[in-house]
């Protein structure tokens, strides 16, 4: 079994809150436990951990009103019965939700041998064809946050805690958005500035040392922008594919099979958006 802590006591939602405490490394760098290799034992951001807290709550909950379970130890064995049930969930929930029980009991997601759907690109719905949400936001009245989002590509949990001090300027005069808060996994990044470079500019300086954004529009469709700006920031470093060598060039699978692209470019694109993956870029972004 891994590493929870048998020895908490109180309802079974007080033993995951407990548990999942135990876990919190806010403000922690992860390089010194990615060389150790051991990510995995702890959470990096407050939205991962209130994301972990929603689900790890759901599956103890169904424990206790299915089999009667009063610990966490009792409620280990019934992990794979419990993601059964969650077989209509779509592919990011249930990874999502495997995630979290692997996180609650001190095990690398893998070690947990549970199945889930694939995620496959023509499945997401969001961010691709207009859904009922997207006919109550307009993109004219929220212009300058439309613009905002498509030249920093900047996730709506960095949004929701961005101030005006994290613009930054490099020695070459480029422009910049330092991230350290709200952003997957606690990650810092430097986000390039693209696009309407004078509005973000403005923007930032006008809010100075406060939020650049009291408010976050909720229909606003967020990973839109992202993906219009990785395809951007993709396209300023993209090289001829007929020059490049073969280990140079990404070959797409699953639904974009046949599709090609320049890995370094994709590399940029990965960095600016805070991903570590490039074929996460080529599945969920880039729109080429």
């Amino acid at each position: 079994m891994g590493h929870c802590n048998q020895n908490k006591k109180g309802s079974l939602v007080r033993q995951v809150e407990m548990t999942l405490n135990d876990r919190l490394a806010i403000g922690r760098k992860k390089n010194a436990h990615k060389a150790a290799d051991i990510t995995y034992k702890y959470i990096y951001s407050w939205e991962t951990y209130r994301s972990y807290l929603k689900h790890c709550c759901y599956f103890v909950k169904w424990c206790s009103k299915t089999h009667g379970c009063k610990t966490l130890e009792e409620c280990h064995p019934y992990m794979q019965e419990w993601m059964k049930t969650r077989k209509s969930l779509s592919p990011y929930t249930q990874k999502l939700e495997v995630s979290a029980l692997a996180k609650l009991y001190g095990y690398r997601t893998g070690e947990l041998d549970i199945n889930t759907a694939s995620r496959c690109r023509k499945d997401i719905k969001r961010s691709r064809n207009e859904v009922s949400r997207d006919r109550h936001f307009s993109e004219q009245k929220h212009a300058d946050f439309v613009a905002f989002c498509r030249s920093t590509g900047l996730r709506r949990g960095e949004l929701k805690v961005l101030r005006g001090t994290a613009l930054y300027q490099d020695p070459s005069g480029t422009y910049y958005i330092h991230v350290t808060s709200g952003s997957k996994g606690g990650r810092e990044r430097y986000a390039p500035v693209i696009g309407d470079i004078e509005l973000v500019c403005k923007l930032c300086r006008d809010a100075g040392k406060n939020k650049v954004f009291p408010s976050i529009p909720s229909a606003a469709d967020v990973h839109s922008y992202r993906a219009e700006y990785a395809t951007q920031i993709y396209k300023q470093y993209v090289r001829p594919l007929e020059h490049l060598e073969r280990h140079e060039i990404y070959y797409c699978r699953g639904d974009r099979k046949g599709e090609k692209f320049d890995r370094t470019a994709m590399k940029k694109a990965s960095q600016a958006l805070g991903h570590n993956r490039i074929s996460v870029v080529a599945g969920h972004y880039l729109r080429i």
